[in-house]
């Protein structure tokens, strides 16, 4: 209520209109014509069934005409250096904002980019470090510092009134070298530079007393006390006592093994009347003595009591060890002056991976454990290995596994052999073998065979810390800028909030501190407390980079800013969806228009607007249902969403479950990243959801432990597996296959009918046809994909790109064919009335009846329309795919095809972008899939999905450090009495209102 009747008062002079986004005459992809009216700094949730035109209207025709007029409002100049953004088909949108778009996608492919880089906390970090940061010498521990003459004279007055102190600085010995054309010798000074205050006389002496003269030169020692005497300076300090230069003169054999001279510049005793003095000596010493000095204590008698050393230099004191002076680039692994000079700031170099020169360790030298030397052409390097190893140093038919660390290391680095030993000379080990191959990196073949066995390894040098020797020795709070990056974002807000620092650079860094803090506070508000600083974006899922970037917008402040975000709840467990509502609510409390594609029914309970798009998908889609608030929503009777939400439909829980049989799969000490070494079971020919609050584990057992080891064993995987002790049952299953929700392809030529190997059939329909023949047009003149039949001047794609450097590229219909990608002559052709465009232009339910006497094109389209996809076109472009129907269309390939093959499925959040009616559907698939004796792991955090599994791995209990611990498994009833199980507690609420429901039924029936 305060917050409307502040947006009120704060737009009491405006028009209704201005305080609305008004869309008129939205026709983008499937929208029909869609008119809205959205009110300013309220949260919308726009959803309605996978393909309904959601993406279309916020992403493709509010966000696109937002970007897109604010890209203009620059320069033509600066345009062109920035994304084209073309116009989307609408009539007109009014009171439109500059917008931003937080897409679940994670583009993010720069090596360099972490979590701290992209919400600017490495920035901060940097030149918190740079600031207040102390560098430590990385030899002796202490404290390196810069010290001024005021400094220095500081810490010599605050010893006790009266000490007795020898001020002064250590000297070279010059080094005489002859002049050049025999003029006589040279004096370096102490910078190594010629001395010019020593005269010719100093230096090169005369010839007396029948000695030699300037042509056989002078003695150094007399060479360096003349220059230093002509300075103005008289005394050195040698072994503890002073001695005047003419008394060090006469006695050169105390000197004679001397690199330099303590010379005295001053002895004073401390008092406070000689702050002044004392500062000019200092002065005096560090401008003679290179930046460094020294003051030494003396007893009455002169003998040394102690000595303190000075540096102007930033250098240790103790062991003349540079360091570079803290500025923020030095903290940086973008910056080349930061970088670690070995890696780049990369962290990893490529280097030979003997995990995949040894892929399989249970095999033994002889079974060819050395995968490269099991080659045709390389069979001779086993040879040499059993040559050499003759003499017992290696077993050859004991899995490499099992072998001692001697024996692989024989293998892998060979060893020198007498000479005499003709049999095993030459055995150089695997990496010999791989440096001999690296001469002939000039053969393509060659490159391509080491290329194989190459990987990303930690860089020996920085240890993986991207940074230079010199930045990791600079610390705050007692920690180095990468440790305090290894953190999780969990610790290390602990860390900031408990760092206690000195009076003078707790005023420096407040700010900085401020701004660290607030923005580790926003990643812990969105569920991120668990990832590490450091952690790649390449590595993120769709949902945390989407989180992040979220956490970032609210950093940034904006106001009346339209933010577009597509699925914010994706990879969220159901107990952190309060936290992102609360953010979505700070977003538009702030002053801002948030508008959110989502399904999950607590947002859409929540939000101020509601637009509910259907009725259905594709073309039977692209209309408003229903636009307003939540409440309204409800009592609507066509609205899909609604029904869903009123409990009219619902996905039901199962009455019984498959139970698991013997086969099973297990996983062994499973200890990749944050696993705690577990063993996983995983019953075989059942749906089986592994689950867990975000970051507990999920991702890495699945993609890096159990898929990556089965297309290992299954000899397809030339990656480096998650570490585990072993696997069992990978016999009971012909393959595992990843089922994801990426496009089906990257160009409009690209369609389900050609994904599923349909239009093959169908293109054989029309090659035999009379007219055809008679033409003498065989199948693969009916493909716009190979050069024949297609149009050439649109190369089959019906449209031609006409750049327009700083504005959106141009695609117009091709004026040769019209837009039908074929030449005249193929079109000519017809199939029971239709050409082969018209027959691409059907939607898959209007196929099956056309092509009713055609089995092997029934065959795979009756998939497609078994598990909702019947009203797809032929012929549409994968690129206008949802995510939810390329997934969709994947398990129908997979369905139409390896009959009697037993696969293992693997989805990972296979309901993100999915409707409730939607994942009906989904789950008819998995049944599909079930029936046909597959099995099915899916990572999932969605209720309904859960609900209606056979087999459920919960990991957990919480995330980051303190997951990846097996928290439970077994049936949705038996995680739901766990009472350590975040999911259990919702899984409880889920399962006890199904039964009370069912109860209900029963009772009304009665």
């Amino acid at each position: 209520m305060g917050r409307q009747g502040m947006s009120d008062t704060i737009t009491a002079t405006a028009s209704p209109e201005a305080r609305s986004l008004v869309v008129r005459g939205a026709r983008t992809h499937n929208l029909k014509n869609v008119d809205l009216t959205i009110q300013h700094r309220t949260l919308v949730v726009v959803t309605g069934v996978s393909g309904s035109g959601k993406s279309s209207l916020a992403f493709d025709t509010i966000y696109a005409e937002g970007q897109r007029r604010y890209v203009e409002s620059l320069s033509a100049y600066a345009r062109q250096f920035l994304e084209r953004m073309e116009k989307p088909d609408v009539d007109a949108i009014d009171g439109i904002a500059p917008a931003i778009a937080i897409r679940q996608k994670n583009s993010i492919r720069n090596p360099r980019s972490t979590v701290g880089t992209t919400t600017e906390i490495h920035d901060y970090l940097r030149l918190l470090w740079a600031r207040v940061g102390q560098t430590y010498c990385r030899q002796c521990g202490k404290q390196v510092e810069r010290e001024s003459p005021d400094v220095v004279a500081d810490a010599l007055l605050a010893l006790p009134a009266g000490t007795r102190l020898l001020v002064g600085f250590d000297y070279r010995i010059v080094q005489l070298e002859p002049r050049p054309n025999g003029s006589g010798p040279e004096s370096e000074g102490a910078n190594g530079d010629v001395d010019e205050a020593a005269s010719d006389d100093a230096l090169f002496g005369t010839a007396t007393d029948g000695e030699a003269g300037p042509d056989a030169g002078v003695d150094p020692l007399t060479a360096t006390l003349d220059a230093l005497r002509r300075r103005g300076f008289g005394r050195l300090l040698v072994d503890g006592r002073t001695l005047s230069f003419e008394d060090a003169a006469a006695t050169p054999e105390l000197l004679r093994d001397a690199a330099s001279l303590a010379v005295v510049v001053d002895r004073l005793k401390v008092n406070h009347e000689v702050r002044a003095r004392l500062i000019d000596s200092i002065e005096t010493s560090f401008h003679e003595g290179e930046g460094a000095a020294f003051a030494i204590e003396v007893d009455e008698a002169g003998a040394v009591v102690r000595t303190h050393r000075f540096s102007e230099r930033f250098e240790c004191r103790n062991c003349g060890i540079p360091y570079e002076i803290p500025q923020p680039r030095l903290f940086s692994f973008n910056n080349p002056f930061g970088a670690c000079p070995s890696c780049h700031g990369f962290g990893n170099v490529i280097e030979l991976d003997l995990a995949l020169v040894v892929p399989d360790p249970a095999k033994s030298l002889n079974e060819g454990a050395i995968e490269p030397w099991t080659k045709p052409h390389y069979r001779s390097c086993l040879a040499q290995l059993k040559r050499a190893a003759k003499s017992g140093q290696v077993r050859l038919d004991v899995p490499w596994k099992d072998l001692s660390p001697a024996e692989q290391q024989f293998v892998v680095s060979g060893q020198e052999t007498p000479e005499h030993d003709d049999e095993s000379e030459g055995f150089d080990g695997v990496r010999g073998f791989f440096r001999r191959l690296e001469r002939k990196k000039y053969k393509v073949h060659v490159r391509v065979f080491l290329s194989r066995y190459r990987g990303y390894l930690t860089c020996p040098e920085c240890s993986g810390t991207r940074l230079r020797r010199e930045a990791r020795d600079v610390r705050v709070g007692g920690r180095t800028i990468d440790a305090v990056c290894g953190l999780t974002v969990r610790n290390a807000a602990t860390f900031f909030e408990e760092l206690a620092l000195g009076e003078k650079d707790a005023v420096v860094a407040d700010k900085i501190l401020r701004e660290i803090r607030r923005r580790l506070g926003f990643l812990t508000d969105v569920g991120l407390d668990y990832l590490t600083l450091d952690r790649l974006s390449s590595t993120l899922s769709g949902g945390e980079s989407q989180r992040i970037n979220l956490a970032t917008s609210l950093g940034s402040a904006l106001v009346d800013t339209l933010y577009v975000l597509d699925e914010p709840s994706v990879g969220l467990h159901p107990r952190d969806n309060e936290r992102l509502i609360a953010i979505l609510k700070q977003l538009r409390d702030q002053g801002n228009t948030v508008i959110v594609v989502e399904h999950d029914a607590d947002m859409i309970r929540v939000a101020d607007s509601v637009v509910d798009m259907g009725l259905g998908a594709g073309e039977q889609g692209g209309r408003v249902i229903y636009a307003g608030s939540c409440e309204g929503l409800l009592k609507d009777t066509r609205s899909l969403t609604a029904r869903y939400l009123r409990d009219e439909l619902a996905i039901p829980v199962p009455a019984t479950r498959r139970r698991p049989g013997v086969q099973k799969l297990r996983i062994l000490g499973a200890s990749e990243h944050n696993l705690k070494n577990i063993d996983v079971e995983i019953p075989l020919g059942i749906l089986t959801c592994i689950t867990g609050v975000s970051g507990s584990g999920k991702s890495t057992l699945v993609h890096d432990v159990i898929y990556a080891a089965m297309k290992r064993v299954k000899g397809d995987w030339d990656r480096a597996v998650g570490q585990h002790r072993g696997i069992e049952g990978a016999e009971f299953v012909t393959d595992a296959v990843m089922v994801d929700q990426q496009p089906i392809g990257r160009t409009p030529r690209s369609n389900p009918v050609t994904y599923l190997k349909a239009f093959d059939p169908i293109r054989e329909l029309f090659a035999e046809t009379k007219d055809a023949k008679s033409r003498g047009l065989t199948a693969s003149h009916f493909s716009f994909n190979v050069p024949g039949g297609r149009c050439e001047a649109c190369e089959g794609e019906g449209v031609v790109r006409v750049e327009m450097q700083f504005l959106a590229d141009v695609f117009v219909p091709c004026e040769q064919c019209d837009g039908k990608r074929f030449r005249p002559q193929v079109l000519e052709v017809r199939y029971k009335g239709k050409n082969v465009d018209q027959g691409l232009d059907l939607t898959v339910r209007e196929a099956l009846a056309f092509f009713s006497g055609a089995p092997k094109v029934l065959r795979r389209l009756q998939v497609l329309d078994e598990i909702g996809l019947g009203y797809l076109r032929l012929g549409q472009p994968a690129t206008t795919l949802s995510g939810g129907e390329a997934q969709r269309i994947k398990i129908a390939a997979h369905l139409g095809s390896q009959a009697g093959e037993r696969m293992l499925y693997v989805l990972d959040e296979p309901t993100t972008g999915l409707h409730f009616d939607d994942i009906v559907k989904l789950l008819a698939a998995f049944r599909k899939l079930l029936q046909a004796g597959h099995s099915l792991i899916v990572i999932e955090h969605n209720l309904d999905v859960l609900k209606t599994a056979d087999w459920i791995i919960d990991l957990g209990p919480e995330g980051g450090e303190d997951g990846g611990y097996l928290v439970g498994a077994g049936t949705p009833e038996h995680i739901a009495k766990i009472e350590s199980s975040h999911t259990g507690r919702h899984l409880s609420r889920i399962l006890s209102a199904a039964a009370a429901a069912a109860a209900a039924d029963a009772a009304d029936g009665d």
